[in-house]
């Protein structure tokens, strides 16, 4: 039955605990102090019943006899908890714990180290992508350096080209003189007024 019960931690220490007084009300039911005695009560002695002397030592060696069963079974219930975080703390129970202990704590240490591992290579597959991503950006934006240089040298070929084209209509000192008698013989009238679609509208008349 020892065995039953300490096995309730809760209960072994229930009962462990030092007892207490039984609290009892002060006011008694529905009469309050201020009260007068009722009428029926009035000459009426209280007598204690009467007490068997042979009875009342009986009783109070029953009493003595439960009070020191209690005090044993509490006093073997604080001993068998005591002895069970003994055991737990230093005995064979103790030692079992460790062993769960270190070997949980080897368990989630190789899972950290697979997680880590894991982690890693996540890690560097995206760092990887990212490389190449980046890559390819610098490869791009490389491309389109050079289409835009090709693109400008091209332009300014064309430029040149062109001022080269212009260039033949160009008054020198060797073609001065006949350049006159050209804008001599031809004048040109810049006097006019266009309309919004370019066409000329008004010009005055050369004198």
């Amino acid at each position: 039955m020892f065995q039953v019960i300490s096995g309730r931690s809760v209960s072994a220490l229930r009962l462990l605990a030092p007892r207490q007084a039984v609290l009892v009300e002060a006011v008694r039911g529905r009469k309050s102090r201020s009260d007068p005695v009722a009428k029926s009560k009035e000459g009426r002695i209280k007598v204690p019943p009467p007490v068997d002397p042979e009875e009342m030592v009986v009783l109070r060696e029953r009493f003595t006899e439960y009070d020191l069963i209690m005090r044993a079974l509490r006093l073997e219930f604080k001993e068998e908890v005591l002895r069970k975080k003994y055991e737990e703390e230093t005995g064979s129970l103790a030692e079992e714990r460790a062993k769960q202990e270190a070997e949980e704590h080897r368990a989630l240490m190789a899972w950290n180290d697979e997680e880590n591992l894991r982690m890693l290579r996540l890690r560097q597959a995206r760092i990887q992508k990212e490389m190449e991503a980046a890559e390819l950006k610098k490869r791009e934006a490389a491309m389109r350096r050079e289409e835009a240089t090709q693109e400008f040298i091209k332009e300014k070929e064309r430029e040149v080209l062109q001022l080269q084209e212009d260039a033949k209509n160009f008054i020198t000192m060797e073609n001065l003189d006949q350049r006159i008698e050209e804008a001599l013989d031809n004048p040109k009238n810049y006097n006019f007024a266009i309309d919004r679609e370019g066409r000329v509208v008004k010009q005055t008349v050369l004198e």
